[in-house]
């Protein structure tokens, strides 16, 4: 699984507590829980889940960034490019003898892409092959629904809100003409699929940023010694919320900035 090759940086930064920001929307949008549908499940890494830090969502060591080690990488049809990063899901084993008694549900969260394996065919191997819904998910959170020895497992599952502590967080990296953003600690759908940035700079409107990967987004701009604004809209609830104020205008490269808002 590939990893963010500025995730390390990311976790290593301090998380700055913004006194500002609104949130904003013009309908009710908040995520409610989808239906239960079928799907399989392997695992990946061991028992430490060493394996799982970083990934391609770029959310880095996961600890740090608060996601733990209940975490999934989706195949490519609900990884969506990236933008089902932050989503989340209850999943429980079904209709195997290595399903736990009482079929236990679990809660993860989707922070790596597992990819396709041209070479196998999709029900031999090739587990996260297009058009395939799977789950790969770190060892500890499988084996909280079944016996790791049996490698896959039939699983229903459903995509849920995300319970987040706090407001969003944005790990800035890039340099003083390109603003790399990573966002994190995203409730409600907990995918994103606009942002745009504003400065504290006289005259500055809102730039619409593009998509990177993963959980990121880019300006070409020279945005140093500005405040930062950051306006998001949900993939899933197009619900839109604005972060105001969220980096001081010191704010630095490496760093980590909270917002007071969130996704419903």
């Amino acid at each position: 699984m590939a990893a963010s090759a500025s995730s390390t940086a990311i976790l290593a930064a301090s998380l700055f507590i913004s006194l500002a920001g609104v949130a904003v929307t013009g309908v009710d949008a908040r995520f409610r829980a989808m239906q239960w549908t079928p799907a399989h499940a392997t695992f990946y890494g061991d028992e430490t889940a060493a394996e799982t830090m970083g990934g391609a969502c770029g959310y880095g060591n996961l600890y740090a960034s608060g996601y733990g080690t209940d975490t999934a990488a989706l195949s490519t049809t609900l990884f969506r490019d990236g933008y089902g990063c932050g989503t989340c899901y209850q999943m429980r084993c079904v209709g195997t003898a290595s399903c736990y008694r009482g079929s236990p549900v679990i809660t993860v969260t989707a922070t790596n892409l597992c990819p396709p394996n041209w070479a196998l065919d999709s029900n031999n191997g090739g587990w996260c092959n297009p058009p395939r819904t799977h789950f790969d998910l770190s060892k500890p959170a499988f084996m909280k629904m079944a016996d790791w020895h049996a490698g896959i497992v039939p699983v229903m599952y459903r995509r849920v809100p995300c319970v987040r502590k706090g407001g969003l967080r944005f790990a800035l990296q890039g340099n003083p003409s390109w603003l790399l953003v990573y966002v994190m600690n995203v409730a409600g759908a907990g995918d994103v699929v606009n942002m745009w940035v504003k400065g504290g700079g006289a005259g500055q409107g809102w730039m619409r940023m593009s998509h990177n990967w993963g959980a990121s987004y880019q300006a070409f701009a020279q945005l140093g010694g500005q405040a930062l604004s950051f306006k998001l809209t949900s993939y899933t609830t197009g619900q839109t919320v604005l972060a105001a104020g969220v980096a001081p205008p010191s704010w630095c490269f490496g760093l980590t900035y909270q917002a007071r808002v969130n996704f419903s």
